[in-house]
């Protein structure tokens, strides 16, 4: 079986591993071809995502991928390339923070139901792998993008019942956020947890209109005759 990895160059090796995870192969190819090869892993089990990279143009995880004859192998995308397979998530996750994608709660007096748990009980299973990261095209237009892997973190806070700050955080994701997103549902498909980003963002989008927000590119607003808040300024659309 012949597996191709993007190095400085890109590389071949031939493995015979039947019915192998990626990160098993990657394996045998250091201990037993290639010693410099360099990779993240860490659990095993597909709980802590740092094992994950591109396979054949999609994000997977290593550990959970089975390999087929003929993979090209390459790592995240939209992120600086540390090594190899191993990347700088520094970036990414500095937009969590950009985002106010964390708790800021008061849980004293207030009840959760498990209603209330059900609305981000999807949201908390992120594992934090930056596969939707990666797999997200706005970032080749604009790299200040708070992107799927920050917003959807900010949907599991803003429809947390017990959230302070919400406003504030709808209020932060107005620019380079929310509106810039292409709803392409790129981030969903290669999300190890099913987590819908998209989704997400469209409900951001929905709580944002309640806040009095709306997308920039209808801020000009009807304008007289149906003006240029929505295109219809009598020129032709092409």
């Amino acid at each position: 079986m012949k597996i191709t990895i993007q190095r400085e160059s890109i590389e071949e090796y031939q493995v015979s591993l039947p019915d192998a995870t990626l990160l098993e192969v990657l394996g045998e190819i250091k201990h037993h071809q290639d010693r410099t090869l360099s990779y993240s892993s860490g659990c095993r089990s597909s709980v802590c995502g740092s094992c994950s990279m591109r396979v054949n143009g999609r994000e997977v995880l290593a550990c959970s991928y089975k390999v087929q004859d003929g993979d090209f192998v390459e790592p995240l995308k939209n992120v600086n390339v540390i090594r190899d397979l191993v990347v700088d998530m520094d970036k990414a996750m500095s937009f969590n923070a950009k985002a106010k994608a964390y708790a800021k709660t008061n849980s004293e007096g207030i009840l959760v139901t498990q209603e209330n748990e059900k609305l981000n009980e999807v949201q908390s299973d992120c594992i934090l792998c930056g596969s939707c990261y990666s797999a997200c095209p706005v970032y080749a237009v604009n790299g200040e993008f708070l992107g799927p892997f920050s917003l959807t973190r900010v949907w599991k806070y803003v429809s947390d019942v017990r959230e302070q700050d919400m406003k504030e955080k709808i209020d932060t994701i107005q620019i380079n956020g929310i509106w810039d997103c292409t709803l392409c549902n790129e981030c969903t498909i290669v999300c190890p947890q099913d987590i819908s980003s998209k989704t997400d963002i469209e409900k951001l989008r929905s709580r944002s209109a309640m806040e009095g927000h709306m997308d920039p590119s209808f801020s000009g607003g009807f304008g007289d005759s149906f003006g240029s808040g929505f295109g219809f300024d009598g020129s032709p659309t092409f």
